[in-house]
């Protein structure tokens, strides 16, 4: 089916976020247009508009050296190109982290590589990527797939040094041979590549990383882009079954990813051709891969069904001469099922918690405000046409009613003030505790001890000592957020309650994301903490490694909870202040339309009409927002189910 096809289904997913791109625009027109924005509001609809213009599906794909996997990127990906895009041969390939993907921003295709000297100074790669200078670019010719084959043999490139240049830029093994021997490096550190590939240009974005002693030489690649990908495919080899250095990879880079439902793991078994033996039969060669992928499973301890079969070689071969019956054998296509079925709804959930979770909220806010008009505006309607031919004395008792109203209202207004000091007092406090100024003293301090250390003994010590303060930090801010949350149900429930209103809840804030990322990266350091590397690595190395990876992850996991608390404070009571003033002004224009037809008869239709208007309007209004909460609300199935029906 077409909906199984990744290419497929990422085009669609490419239009969902287009059409919510449409539906937030519209969004903040129609408060524009309904007097209903504010500055703060349109600054969050940008910053949304802008997080969703950056999102990006990434597929990380992690395998030890010659287990295929440019390969399988080649053919899931670029066969189009009829050829091998990037450079995939027998031994190693990848030789550092590399990301495609497409950047609209720039004005031509390009390959920006990192020097692996860079490694030497103080600055991570996202700090990098900020500034191009300090980049090797090579310009993308995109109308000739064999210049850009050529191209991206530059990202592949080593060089050989003196072993004490490579244990200085930290690319030395513990066993590694006499200082004078010469080693192969890297050329590079970490290579970007930019061209309009449609895939690219919906957002997906791919990454491929280099065999085990390499990418624990970065720990940028496990300690950020790992995580942040939505799937991560591991490949193994069914030429060389599950080795030692694969269970190293998957123990300590991949299965850790598990815990998180925000992951895709999907675990490939790589050159199955190798066991297409032309002396036995199909049945035959059928269960030789059955066993194998139970073996793989057995080894990995996961299901014998989530090991996917394929040959990338051949699946890239049958997809360049339209060989049906080869790209069946290959598997190629039920990896991109798997791919389509389950990593792109789960990205989708994804922006929908996010993104289409707070514009949804925000619009939800602006429809129960409408309809809360409306309800006051029939509640008048009626109060004002059951009063053609009463008497002065009606109008005075409902009056007098009204004033009562706006009596208690005052007072259930005051309780709420006085709940929202207490709020805001706790919520001044958590911002305390995930204070940087505080962290920023304990890095200093960190530092200071490990660059003083005489001991590998100490330096270890200190290094625990940093994640352990830091946990303790993360759990009493945890704590803080538990109580503040109830506080803020508590004062929902009250107003609710006051004002006989159900529909108005809070938006709770919850540290299990900063703590799940904390926990992570805490297991990391302690890998890193406890590794026989660590010993025979060079001090200042050590202390620059730990707090260019590590503790700065640290410090940007608390930096992005403080930024988040601090949003989340601002806005946790924004849907009660805005029903406060709309009731207090409803209850003002009541008293002031009774006032005027007590004075004067003529004044009750003229007020009645006015208020029909209003009604029509607020109909208008709310058929308009349910239309918009529809399309932001609208599932990726429906695009599928349209690209289907254009196609019958």
């Amino acid at each position: 089916m077409a909906t199984d096809r990744f290419t497929d289904q990422m085009q669609a997913y490419g239009r969902w976020r287009s059409d919510l791109n449409t539906a937030i625009d519209k969004y903040q027109q129609w408060l524009n247009a309904n007097n209903m924005s504010n500055p703060e509001t349109e600054l969050r609809i940008f910053e949304l508009l802008e997080s969703l213009k950056s999102d990006r599906l990434t597929i990380a794909f992690v395998a030890e050296f010659a287990r295929g996997k440019t390969e399988l990127i080649n053919a899931i990906f670029f066969s189009e190109y009829d050829r091998r895009l990037l450079p995939s041969e027998a031994g190693r390939t990848t030789m550092c982290p590399t990301e495609l993907f497409y950047d609209s921003d720039a004005d031509m295709s390009y390959i920006r590589l990192l020097p692996i000297e860079t490694r030497l100074e103080e600055m991570s790669i996202q700090e990098h990527k900020k500034n191009p200078i300090n980049w090797t670019t090579i310009e993308l010719d995109t109308n000739s797939s064999e210049k850009m084959a050529e191209a991206f043999r530059e990202v592949i490139r080593t060089k050989r040094v003196p072993a004490p240049v490579a244990e200085k830029l930290g690319l030395v093994d513990p066993d590694m041979h006499a200082e004078t021997d010469m080693v192969e490096i890297p050329m590079w550190r970490h290579g970007l590549i930019s061209f309009p590939h449609p895939l690219l240009k919906e957002g997906l974005t791919i990454l491929d990383t280099p065999g085990l002693n390499a990418i624990g030489n970065e720990p940028e690649l496990t300690l950020n882009m790992l995580p942040n990908s939505q799937a991560v495919v591991f490949v193994l080899a069914a030429d060389t079954g599950v080795t030692k250095s694969d269970m190293q990879m998957w123990n300590q880079h991949v299965k850790p990813l598990g815990g998180d439902a925000r992951h895709g793991r999907i675990i490939v078994l790589n050159k199955v051709d190798t066991l297409w033996d032309e002396l036995k039969s199909g049945e035959e060669i059928d269960n030789s891969v059955a066993q194998q992928c139970k073996s793989a499973a057995r080894m990995l301890e996961i299901e014998a069904a989530n090991v996917f079969p394929v040959s990338a070689q051949k699946g890239l071969l049958a997809k360049i001469r339209t060989d049906d019956e080869l790209l069946q054998r290959s598997n190629i296509l039920a990896l991109e099922s798997i791919l389509a079925k389950d990593i792109l709804p789960r990205k989708q959930h994804l922006v929908r918690e996010s993104i289409v979770g707070e514009i949804g909220g925000m619009a939800q806010q602006s429809r129960d405000l409408i309809a809360s008009r409306l309800a006051d505006t029939n509640k008048q309607l009626n109060e004002l046409k059951s009063l053609s031919g009463k008497n002065e004395d009606v109008i005075m008792h409902l009056m007098k009613k009204t004033r009562e109203e706006q009596s208690t209202y005052h007072k259930s207004v005051e309780s709420f003030q006085a709940n929202r000091k207490t709020f805001n007092d706790k919520h001044a406090e958590l911002l305390n505790t995930l204070s940087l100024t505080r962290l920023d003293k304990l890095m200093s301090k960190t530092r200071k001890e490990m660059s003083g250390s005489k001991f590998t003994m100490t330096l270890k010590g200190s290094m625990k000592e940093f994640f352990d303060l830091i946990q303790e930090t993360m759990d009493a801010a945890g704590k803080q957020t538990d109580q503040i949350n109830m506080l803020l149900q508590t004062i929902y429930r009250q107003f609710n309650k006051d004002h006989g209103l159900t529909d108005v809840k809070p938006r709770l804030m919850t540290m299990s994301k900063y703590k799940r990322e904390l926990d992570r990266l805490y297991h990391e350091a302690e890998a890193y903490r406890n590794s026989a590397k660590l010993t025979v690595t060079e001090q200042a190395f050590v202390v620059k490694k730990f707090f260019i990876s590590m503790v700065s992850h640290a410090r940007n996991i608390l930096f992005q909870a403080h930024q988040d608390v601090e949003a989340w404070g601002k806005n946790a009571m924004a849907p009660l202040v805005v029903r406060i003033k709309e009731h207090k002004n409803q209850m003002e224009k009541r008293l002031e339309s009774l006032r005027k037809i007590n004075e004067s008869r003529d004044t009750l239709q003229n007020r009645i009409q006015e208020l029909e208007k209003t009604a029509e309007a607020l109909n208008v209004q709310l058929a308009d927002i349910n239309l918009l909460m529809e399309t932001l609300n609208r599932p990726l199935e429906a695009f599928m189910e349209q690209d289907t029906a254009q196609v019958a």
